[in-house]
């Protein structure tokens, strides 16, 4: 496996204590923020008010928009800071010798991060390192539905830059900075990585996920201080750990993500999912784009384990204001939001299709 036996530096984050808020059901710790959003949705008069945040995308990036639409809207340079990729119709008939040719054409090579267009939490995203991988990935996904190909980015930091910026001002800020670490297990040279898991009790959590497939051989024996990387995405659903970097958000980095989001259109509200080779180049502002995410994104790097329960709520509760503040002022510019039987309609759809994607891994 391409990435089975790569030392992801500093990436211990998969042994870390699971948080006390993660410890709560999702359906237990959704309600406050409901709560809240029904509030604030009174307050403003729209439920679906932040949709208007960023105009030009669907639903302003709440739910059910396409990963092109962002890239559609960017300049020469947020393009030239995003990683290749080309988007593939998977229409009736379709075959992976096409899609190869389509690679080559774009100066794509394996190993690549097949994605669905309307995604979700890293659903349906797999690592194809050659063509039978690719073949078995078009195979599997859903006739009428869209999947990109995007060059694999080998980089060992991934982070979410959570990034918003009021309509009548000419920069924004980084509300927040998510260090995400990959699943993994260190080895000792005597246990199988099947036996090393079942000691990580993140990792425990996750191996029973029915949308994941494994990568791995479970019986395998890691080296002594080898560390095995388990996952294409680093979602805490697959054993990932989230940490709140935003002691690291620089003013280059800043600057540099404005430069990104002014360079987008009108886009005021959303998280750029990045890779980086070293914190200090992250911090310089050196990083390669993988995806954007709109208004709907969430503020996660308060699930780093070491806040309590009421402090992540705070950190959520606020981001949320902000974002409805954002797009009321947005509304009266006349950015009108959708409707609120849109955003059902868009959320259902979104949730039909990631019911028939095929397994992560």
């Amino acid at each position: 496996m391409l990435f089975e036996a790569a030392v992801i530096a500093g990436d211990a984050a998969s042994a870390r204590k699971v948080g006390r808020f993660e410890q709560l059901p999702k359906w237990l710790n959704v309600i406050p923020m409901v709560l809240q959003w029904l509030w604030l949705g009174a307050k403003y008069g729209s439920l679906a008010l932040p949709s208007s945040a960023n105009p030009g995308i669907t639903a302003g990036g709440l739910v059910g928009e396409g990963k092109r639409e962002y890239f559609d809207a960017m300049g020469a340079l947020a393009r030239a800071m995003t990683a290749d990729f080309i988007a593939v119709d998977n229409r009736e008939g379709l075959h992976a010798a096409e899609v190869m040719m389509r690679m080559r054409d774009a100066d794509l090579d394996f190993p690549v991060v097949a994605k669905p267009d309307i995604g979700w939490c890293g659903y349906g995203v797999r690592l194809l390192q050659k063509h039978d991988d690719l073949a078995d990935y078009v195979a599997r996904f859903p006739t009428g539905e869209t999947f990109l190909l995007q060059r694999y980015l080998p980089d060992p930091g991934e982070a979410g830059l959570f990034y918003m910026r009021e309509p009548d001002e000419a920069a924004g800020r980084l509300i927040g900075v998510l260090l995400r670490h990959y699943p993994s297990v260190t080895g000792n040279g005597a246990d199988t990585i099947e036996v090393l898991i079942s000691r990580d009790a993140r990792l425990r959590r996750a191996t029973a996920n029915p949308l994941h497939e494994c990568r791995y051989d479970p019986r395998r024996i890691p080296a002594t201080g080898e560390v095995v990387r388990l996952s294409t995405v680093a979602s805490t659903r697959v054993g990932g750990a989230y940490e709140d970097g935003s002691a690291h958000a620089t003013p280059a980095l800043v600057a540099r993500v404005n430069a990104i989001a002014n360079d987008m259109g009108e886009f005021l509200a959303g998280r750029f999912d990045v890779r980086y080779r070293t914190l200090e180049e992250l911090k310089a502002g050196d990083f390669t784009i993988m995806e954007v995410n709109g208004a709907g994104s969430e503020a996660v790097h308060a699930w780093d384990p070491r806040y309590s329960i009421r402090q992540v709520y705070g950190i959520v509760f606020a981001k949320q204001r902000l974002l409805f503040r954002i797009s009321a002022a947005n509304r009266r510019r006349g950015r009108r939001p959708v409707g609120i039987w849109t955003l059902a309609s868009l959320y259902l759809r979104q949730q039909r299709a990631i019911r028939r994607y095929p397994p992560s891994n």
